[in-house]
C-alpha cells in the first residue's frame, strides 16, 4: 500500500475517513465544484487530463470510490446503491459542499444519476460519460462476465496477468496506439491492491437496485458524452438517456471508445467547459 501511495498520490491527494474507509480523493482548482466519478476497473486517475484542463476555472473534486483505487475495499464487502449514495453524501458534507456539478463515467455515471435522484438539490448540472443505467446483466462488459463466472473469477482474483489488463483496455480504447505501458501499469497496479480484486468480484455479482424508470424525473441540465465505438455500453444507450432526460444534450465522438476523457481529453474537456458555462 505504501509503495502504491508513493506512486499514485500527489500534492492534491487527501484521505478522508468515511465509516471506517479511508477514501482517497483529490481537491484542486477554484470555482464552482465539479465532482468526478470514475467507472469500474478504474480510479480517479482516469480524469487526470480533465483536472489539468478544468482546474483553472472550476474546483475539481474526484475520489476513488469504495472498492477501487487507493480507497480499496470495505470491511463489510457491501457495494450496494445505498453504500455509494451514503458515501458521496457524507463526502460532500465533510467538504462543506452544498451544491456542485457532477460527472460520472460508466459505473460512475450510474452512481451520478442515482445521486441526482436521491439528492436533487445538491446537483446543479450532470454529465454522463458512457454511463451505465439501462444495461442488463447478460450484456455486461467482459471483466464483469469473467467475475460472474466460476473458475474465470478465480483468474481475476488470484492471477490477473498484465496481458489480461491490456485486453480490457483494448476494449475501452478505440485508438489502440494511445494505450501506453504507463496506462497499463496504472490500471494493473491499482487493481492488484489488496482487497480490490475481491471488491470487484463482489460488485460484479451484486444485484443493484436501479431506478432507471425515474430518470425522466431528473430536472438538472444534462450533457451526455459517448464514444461511437463504445464496446462496453452501446451507443443506443446514449440515445435512450437523451430521449428520457427532459433537459439533455448529446455529443457522440466518432472513432472513440468507452472513456473519452482518456482517449480524447482535450476535446471532451472543452465540451464539458462549454456545457458548464451556459
Amino acid at each position: 500500500m505504501e509503495k502504491l501511495k508513493e506512486k499514485y498520490i500527489n500534492e492534491h491527494s487527501r484521505f478522508m475517513d468515511i465509516d471506517g474507509i479511508q477514501v482517497h480523493y483529490r481537491d484542486e482548482g477554484e470555482g464552482f465544484p465539479l465532482l468526478l466519478l470514475h467507472g469500474a476497473f478504474s480510479s480517479l486517475h482516469t480524469f487526470d487530463d480533465w483536472a489539468h484542463a478544468l482546474a483553472k476555472d472550476y474546483r475539481i473534486i474526484r475520489l476513488d470510490l469504495p472498492g477501487f483505487g487507493l480507497t480499496g475495499s470495505t470491511a463489510a464487502t457491501d457495494y450496494t446503491r445505498d453504500t455509494y449514495m451514503s458515501c458521496l453524501h457524507t463526502f460532500l458534507q465533510n467538504l462543506g459542499i452544498e451544491q456542485c456539478d457532477i460527472a460520472g463515467s460508466s459505473l460512475g455515471g450510474w452512481i451520478a444519476w442515482e445521486f441526482v435522484l436521491e439528492y436533487p438539490a445538491s446537483i446543479r448540472k450532470m454529465i454522463l460519460i458512457g454511463s451505465a443505467g439501462y444495461i442488463e446483466r447478460k450484456d455486461f462488459p467482459l471483466p464483469f462476465k469473467m467475475a460472474q463466472t466460476p473458475f474465470l473469477n478465480k483468474l481475476i482474483k488470484y492471477i490477473t496477468p498484465r496481458n489480461m489488463v491490456e485486453r480490457f483496455l483494448k476494449e475501452v480504447y478505440c485508438d489502440q496506439t494511445k494505450i501506453t505501458d504507463q496506462i497499463i501499469d496504472r490500471y494493473q497496479d491499482l487493481f492488484l491492491m489488496d482487497g480490490n480484486r475481491d471488491a470487484f468480484i463482489s460488485i460484479a455479482n451484486t444485484k443493484f437496485e436501479r431506478n432507471e424508470e425515474d430518470i425522466k424525473n431528473i430536472k438538472s441540465p444534462a450533457l451526455i458524452l459517448w464514444g461511437a465505438e463504445d464496446k462496453w455500453i452501446p451507443l443506443e444507450h446514449a440515445h435512450r438517456f437523451k430521449n428520457e432526460l427532459p433537459n439533455a444534450e448529446l455529443i457522440v465522438y466518432e472513432e472513440v471508445g468507452h472513456i473519452p476523457m482518456e482517449e480524447i481529453p482535450g476535446q471532451s474537456a472543452r465540451d464539458v467547459k462549454a456545457f458548464l458555462t451556459k
